[in-house]
């Protein structure tokens, strides 16, 4: 009697778990660039799975609402930004790690689509409750890797008095410059802004080292 035949999969079929994971990321991409392009108000789960080529029998599979997929969006949403991050610390050659060179960094994160597509969310979550019950937990997750790597890259020494507070004022400062930059490009007069910060916060910063002279804070010119 002959050995059963057992069928080979297909060469080159892609297993059902890749497709579906591939499915998801592409719907979860969409969701990102819709809400940059359009808002949070112009972010339906319709024009998302137009935008990912998928089905709205597939979308509604996985993600039920638009909640539901915004939630979704969110947690991909962190994750890009945190690989953003960490390839950008990776790539800043150590002899360049100014502290104009970690500012330029910060400035170019908080002003590209992901911090765009953040603030539609934060915006939405002001005034819903269930969003903002995901979103806020991202946020301070997101928000104290963002300080650490600064911390890491301004080689800052946090136990010294008022150095904790002036890495969180900088990350203030460019998260404001992005605020700025969703109106209209504000790229010249971020970088004088920049410029100035950072020999602000070096002099702060030798202030802060012990048996260290204390250069003269220069004081903060005027930006038109």
């Amino acid at each position: 009697m002959s050995a059963p035949h057992i069928a080979e999969p297909a060469a080159g079929r892609v297993p059902q778990g890749e497709r579906t994971r591939a499915m998801r990321a592409r719907l979860l991409e969409a969701c990102v660039d819709v809400l940059v392009e359009r808002g949070w108000a112009g972010t339906s789960t319709t024009v998302v799975s137009q935008r990912a080529g998928v089905s709205r029998g597939a979308q509604l599979h996985h993600f039920p609402s638009k909640t539901d997929l915004v939630v979704a969006a969110v947690e991909h949403l962190a994750a890009v930004r945190r690989e953003e991050l960490t390839r950008a610390v990776a790539a800043l050659p150590a002899e360049a790690r100014s502290t104009r060179a970690v500012l330029g960094l910060l400035a170019e994160l908080f002003t590209g689509p992901v911090f765009a597509a953040a603030l539609e969310l934060w915006v939405a979550a002001r005034s819903d409750a269930a969003l903002l019950e995901v979103v806020a937990p991202f946020e301070r997750h997101l928000g104290r890797e963002t300080h650490r790597f600064t911390v890491e890259l301004l080689g800052a020494d946090e136990e010294r008095p008022g150095v904790r507070e002036l890495v969180q004022a900088t990350l203030d400062l460019v998260r404001g410059l992005g605020l700025a930059q969703t109106l209209g490009d504000d790229s010249a007069r971020r970088a004088r802004i920049l410029d100035q910060w950072a020999l602000t916060l070096d002099a702060a910063l030798d202030t802060a080292a012990p048996d260290t002279a204390a250069p003269a804070t220069p004081a903060l010119q005027e930006i038109p």
